[in-house]
């Protein structure tokens, strides 16, 4: 059911998500522009320290060839030759490219270059920047490194100092020679240097070689750090991206006195402004925002959701019970009339309420005691008989139950006896285990078999069944004269069996329950009892009661329970229950009980004769170690119990003892369906012990049959391409250790042989 939202909760959520888009817009706006502002910082800051270092570069260049022009000019002034042959002697001495002396008219008289030889330096734009020296007005003037006029492809830096005499000299040096000179200054000029915190400066020369850098990574190519420049569609001054040293940076370059001047600025830190600036944005914003909500919201409260706050207090109370409750909430006229309205209709309902509750008290008491006089309730049901005692008990988890028990003579030498749980609890599951208990009961007393009466009492279960409940049930047909308990099994817990103090679960076959589904076959299994054994059959509710860590408890503790002796007779049955009772509730302690609980304790003190002795079955009479019983599939029952009494007392393990179980079957269904094609014959079984191994022999008259002759089938093959019967022979085969026929004095002879180890 969909849950009503409060104005206080939709005032709220509504508050919240106004409040909310606006401070994600708001935080949006911020992010877009301090992102921007961020990037704009981080460009000047990458263009002013170009800028920065690109002139320390030529201020250190145009040092470099000033000193050496100086030294020149004062060699001359000397009086160092100024031939060409002179010039030559001081351009080789200081390792330079051309010098040349230009006289107070401007005109080369004499240079390292005969080209040059009376050029006039007023012609060329290049050249004309020295003519400051001739007019007095700079005493020394340097160029910056750029290609020469009359060869681009040349690369020189000039510079030209004043003459002692007049004129000026000129000197120049190339790319090599500039290089090699300034590249340690250039080092100074950015080892030391930061682009903001954690940015550098990166300085190559022309060949993409490394000149300075942070990392002293000096004389490796640039792609060493991660960049790479093409000049063709990198603009110099432009900011491009780039990983550097592994971190993703952003990065601009100029190209200046021969070398690339590049800035790394790495992009964690050009956005940490933005970060920042956005995270103080957002603190003053959650504050503006929390006060303003806060605001709003406590005048709301103050006027509406604290007397609706008052109202729902009540109504709590009224509804988890408390009808006394009065609703006082007057601070204004609307309050007033709700309280009023909730008072008066809170006091019908109390008037409502007592009435149905007398009603229902009488209908659960009157539906209880027509429970309880349903089930056996006078212990010891049977005072005079000595043989067996009977004591049941269950406990409904609410006023009535699902579980049931029953119990009732079918003739002086059968008991019959059964335990069973309806899905579901309450009166629902009390209604429906009527029905079932009157069922069952009805078929059992006409004198059906247990198989016969769970398939009909199914068939009948299932008639109208909208509801789709189901029963699990045991029941079964004590012989009190032989102890052999006939039963069946619809989908119930295994009942326990306590045999000189040791408790085990009986081995079964659990057929499904009843009123699950039409159609069901139900298969009647066999159980011998020998004198002093108590059965303890229960419901669910005993293995599955909970305590309150939600711990269940459980198969091993109900066995660990009854593993030891409860003397016999009355007293046994009842302290067995007892005990189950006392450990269950010693285990759930203050844990509620969720479900029925139910049991039924059968002692049996009957004579029930040894393995080898003569027993009395419908169609069937026991000679020493031999059964002879009509070949009829009805007196299967009859033959596998005569099997396990004697496996039993050879002490074959269960797991042998099935497999031989589904031979047994397998054979005398085969010859009681085939031997004497339907005319009345018998069938011989004999069972003995022989060398660890047990032996099972089948005799009849039947016409002459070697199962064994026919050849196995192909289970290779699915069922629709094998051909029909030859199954369960082979299945016989594979699991006995052997399997011999012979036909002996007109007789068929099946022996089958199982070793097992005890």
């Amino acid at each position: 059911m969909q849950t009503k939202k409060t104005i206080s909760g939709t005032f709220l959520k509504w508050l919240l998500l106004i409040v909310g888009v606006a401070f994600a817009v708001s935080m949006v706006f911020s992010w877009t522009l301090q992102t921007r502002l961020s990037e704009k910082s981080a460009h000047n800051l990458l263009r002013l320290n170009i800028a920065d270092v690109r002139q320390d570069v030529i201020d250190a260049s145009d040092a470099n060839l000033l000193a050496l022009t100086r030294d020149i000019a004062a060699e001359i002034d000397l009086g160092a030759p100024t031939d060409e042959s002179g010039l030559l002697t001081l351009m080789a001495h200081h390792d330079i490219a051309e010098i040349n002396i230009i006289d107070a008219n401007g005109i080369i008289t004499s240079t390292t270059h005969p080209d040059f030889l009376n050029y006039d330096m007023r012609s060329g734009k290049q050249s004309s920047e020295f003519l400051g020296l001739l007019a007095g007005t700079e005493r020394e003037h340097v160029q910056s490194y750029q290609p020469t006029s009359y060869d681009p492809t040349l690369l020189r830096k000039y510079a030209g100092v004043c003459l002692a005499g007049g004129g000026f000299v000129e000197v120049a040096y190339d790319a090599e020679r500039f290089q090699r000179d300034i590249d340690h200054q250039i080092v100074g000029v950015t080892r030391n240097r930061h682009v903001g915190e954690n940015g550098c400066i990166i300085i190559a020369d022309e060949n993409w070689r490394i000149v300075s850098d942070r990392r002293e990574n000096e004389g490796a190519n640039l792609v060493a750090t991660g960049i790479w420049i093409d000049r063709d569609t990198m603009p110099e001054g432009d900011v491009f991206t780039a990983t550097v040293y592994g971190e993703d940076s952003s990065c601009m370059y100029v190209f200046s006195e021969g070398y690339y001047i590049i800035a790394v600025l790495p992009e964690n830190e050009i956005l940490l402004q933005r970060d920042t600036s956005v995270g103080l944005t957002a603190v003053l914003e959650v504050l503006v925002f929390l006060t303003l909500f806060g605001v709003i919201f406590l005048l709301v409260r103050k006027l509406v959701v604290n007397n609706l706050n008052r109202v729902n207090t009540s109504l709590s109370k009224i509804t988890d019970g408390d009808l006394e409750e009065k609703v006082d909430v007057r601070s204004n006229t609307e309050f007033a009339s709700l309280s009023d309205d909730i008072n008066a209709t809170v006091g019908t309902l109390k008037q409502y309420i007592s009435a149905a509750e007398a009603r229902i008290d009488r209908e659960l008491a009157l539906a209880k005691s027509i429970q309880q006089s349903a089930l056996p309730s006078v212990f010891p049901p049977y005072p005079d008989r000595t043989d067996l005692s009977l004591y049941a008990t269950m406990d409904a988890a609410k006023e009535v139950g699902g579980d049931f028990y029953d119990f009732y003579l079918l003739d002086e030498n059968r008991l019959a006896f059964l335990v069973a749980d309806v899905s579901g609890k309450g009166i629902p599951a009390a209604m429906f285990m009527m029905t079932g208990k009157t069922v069952l009961r009805d078929y059992a007393e006409r004198g059906d078999s247990p198989a016969e009466i769970a398939e009909n009492a199914n068939e009948k279960l299932c008639e109208g069944n909208d509801a789709e409940m189901f029963v699990t049930a045991w029941m079964g047909f004590l012989e009190t004269d032989t102890g052999l308990v006939r039963f069946v099994n619809a989908g119930h817990n295994p009942p326990v069996l306590i045999r000189d103090g040791e408790a085990t679960f009986i081995r079964q076959k659990a057929n499904l329950t009843l009123a699950a589904m039409e159609g069901v076959p139900y298969r009647e299994q066999t159980l011998q009892l020998r004198p002093g054994d108590l059965l303890f059959l229960y419901t669910d509710g005993v293995t599955e009661a909970a305590n309150e860590n939600e711990e269940l408890f459980g198969n091993d503790r109900l066995q660990k329970a009854l593993s030891k002796r409860f003397g016999s007779g009355e007293a046994a049955v009842r302290a067995v229950c007892g005990t189950v009772k006392e450990a269950i509730d010693a285990f759930t302690g203050d844990a509620p009980q969720f479900d029925d609980i139910t049991m039924l304790c059968l002692y049996y003190a009957g004579n029930a004769p040894a393995a080898n002795a003569p027993q009395e079955t419908t169609g069937a009479s026991v000679i020493g170690d031999a059964l002879t019983v009509t070949a009829k599939a009805d007196e299967l029952p009859a033959v596998t119990g005569f099997v396990n009494r004697s496996l039993e007392s050879f002490g074959c393990p269960e797991k042998t003892t099935a497999q031989i179980d589904v031979a047994v079957e397998e054979i005398f269904t085969n010859i009681a369906s085939y031997a004497y094609e339907g005319e009345p014959g018998e069938v011989t079984i004999r069972v003995r012990e022989e060398d660890s191994a047990a032996v099972i022999e089948f005799r009849d008259r039947g016409a002459a049959f070697d199962p064994l002759a026919k050849p196995d089938p192909d289970v290779t093959l699915s069922a629709d391409e094998r051909e029909i019967g030859g199954l369960g022979i082979f299945m016989v085969k594979k699991s006995m250790d052997d399997v011999s026929y012979k036909r002996e004095n007109d007789e068929n002879v099946l022996t089958i042989r199982k070793n097992f180890t005890k």
